[in-house]
């Protein structure tokens, strides 16, 4: 499956993936950031995409940024719904309670995953079927 992108600036670079059968597509920064202690910073990468009807993006943390640097990001999955042609901007936070991180333009800032969406239509019900969790949530199991 082909995944139209088109460069929004002259420093964009098309999304990679690192290794074949890769899940994600490495996405890279247009913008230079430096984020203090706490602080967020918006980033663009440079592109949009096309994504096919019936499927999203999901743009994920770097493992590498957040073990090195502590960088997350805010919206953890952020989501590009299939009809979206803007550009792909990425919301950084540096999570470390110290250090000033510094990212260059061209660095690889985030992962695109796209996947297939099924989309359904909510209806109201008066109840719903019976299971063997039910309504256990965070912690229901023990561990």
């Amino acid at each position: 499956m082909e995944l139209p992108v088109v460069k929004l600036k002259d420093n964009a670079v098309t999304p990679t993936r690192g290794h074949a059968g890769d899940a994600g597509l490495d996405l890279y920064s247009t913008d230079a950031a430096h984020l203090g202690p706490g602080e967020r910073w918006s980033v663009g990468t440079g592109i949009a995409v096309e994504l096919p009807d019936g499927y999203a993006g999901l743009v994920l943390p770097r493992s590498g940024l957040a073990r090195e640097h502590g960088i997350a990001l805010v919206n953890s999955p952020g989501l590009i719904d299939a009809g979206y042609r803007g550009e792909i901007r990425v919301l950084l936070l540096n999570t470390d309670p110290a250090e000033t991180v510094r990212i260059e333009a061209g660095a690889r800032v985030a992962q695109l995953v796209v996947i297939p969406v099924a989309t359904v239509e909510p209806t109201e019900a008066t109840a719903l079927s019976e299971t063997s969790r039910g309504d256990g949530g965070f912690g229901s199991t023990g561990r």
